[in-house]
């Protein structure tokens, strides 16, 4: 197996990309093509993109991985997910021209990584996604997404040991009351979380969704999901790790990525 380093331009900026597989030219006609999320570099939070792709490269599966404008190794403004639109093109016309063996692209992406994806990967070219914990919501402050505080309020609430606390700290039960009641309202949506879903209901059955049961952003998702009326094939992975950090995490995520790799 190789570690390619290769450059690329973008709108007049350079980018910088990695290609893992087989000596030039081999590897099989799948290939992956990885959007990390946030500000993440292509390695991805606790290197996790890099040995992933390690792992499917050793199996023969060409992966590409990059940063976007401003991010990493990459030159440019960093304008975030939503004016990643043409990097994303350009990875995908990238890893075409140096792995032409490619003839079915899948992409794979967590948060906004997922929703870039999501956005623009038909004009991108992929004929899949993996999209992992969809950022599908935009906080208007620095709380995690309320579909989140619901979940964690009602988790709360059905245990009996938190009514005690709330008793013997002596809280305002009316209080408590008219706070859930704000949170319980419909969240507001900006655009992003009408255009993820919407997006996300276009792929149909080529769309794979990986959820950490416990993360905010997935819950927000699901909760979006569910208010949309939409369930696209979608893999649970019982953590609260959003990067899917752990062994058995990574593990789980793998599996999800390997299957919809290895189907016809």
């Amino acid at each position: 197996m190789s570690r390619r380093l290769l450059t690329f331009p973008c709108e007049g900026d350079t980018l910088v990309g990695t290609l893992d597989g087989p000596p030039e030219g081999g590897g099989g006609a799948t290939g992956l093509l990885i959007v990390t999320g946030g500000n993440e570099i292509r390695a991805g939070a606790h290197r996790g993109m890099a040995e992933l792709a390690a792992r499917l490269a050793a199996d023969g599966t060409p992966v590409f991985r990059y940063d976007r404008r401003g991010v990493g190794d990459s030159s440019g403004i960093n304008s975030g997910f939503r004016g990643a639109r043409d990097d994303l093109l350009a990875a995908a016309a990238t890893f075409r021209a140096v792995a032409p063996q490619v003839t079915r692209l899948i992409g794979f992406g967590n948060c906004d990584g997922a929703t870039s994806l999501a956005w623009w990967g038909r004009e991108a070219g992929c004929d899949a996604l993996v999209l992992a914990n969809p950022w599908a919501v935009e906080p208007t402050d620095a709380l995690p997404p309320p579909a989140a505080v619901r979940a964690h309020y009602a988790a709360q609430l059905r245990d009996p040991a938190a009514w005690v606390r709330i008793l013997r700290r002596g809280l305002s039960l009316p209080k408590l009351v008219r706070g859930l009641r704000s949170i319980a309202a419909s969240p507001r949506d900006d655009g992003v979380t009408g255009r993820t879903i919407a997006s996300i209901a276009q792929w149909g059955a080529d769309a794979t969704i990986v959820l950490a049961r416990g993360d905010g952003t997935a819950i927000a998702y699901a909760d979006a999901a569910r208010r949309a009326g939409i369930s696209p094939r979608t893999v649970t992975v019982d953590t609260g790790s959003h990067s899917f950090a752990r062994p058995a995490d990574a593990a789980a995520l793998e599996a999800a990525i390997r299957q919809v790799l290895s189907a016809p």
